[in-house]
């Protein structure tokens, strides 16, 4: 018997159906990769809930690293990735580093 209903998408109690209020996309794509670190960044920096639960305090050091894992991946992909794909980094980088810098001087 087939794991996957007729619309392709996963039985509702598999990974990325949505229940519980948490989605899991069907494919992880560099996107998904870059958009997971800068959510995790920016929860961190106080910006952003995740599922719905503000952060209690701010976490610069965590903010940092999610920040610089961004930035390693940069620079281990130089010359490698499709315009699009560099184009997304390079501007959630260039966003997180100002917003970081904003949220340490308010700290």
């Amino acid at each position: 018997m087939s794991q996957n209903n007729d619309e392709g998408r996963p039985p509702k109690d598999q990974p990325g159906s949505g229940k519980q209020g948490v989605f899991l996309p069907e494919q992880v794509d560099f996107t998904t990769l870059v958009l997971g670190f800068s959510s995790a960044a920016l929860y961190y920096l106080g910006d952003t809930p995740i599922g719905g639960q503000k952060v209690k305090e701010k976490n610069l050091p965590l903010a940092k690293q999610n920040i610089d894992i961004l930035g390693l991946l940069k620079e281990k992909t130089n010359g490698n990735l499709t315009p699009d794909e560099d184009k997304l980094l390079s501007q959630v980088l260039s966003d997180l580093r100002l917003r970081y810098i904003e949220t340490s001087k308010t700290c």
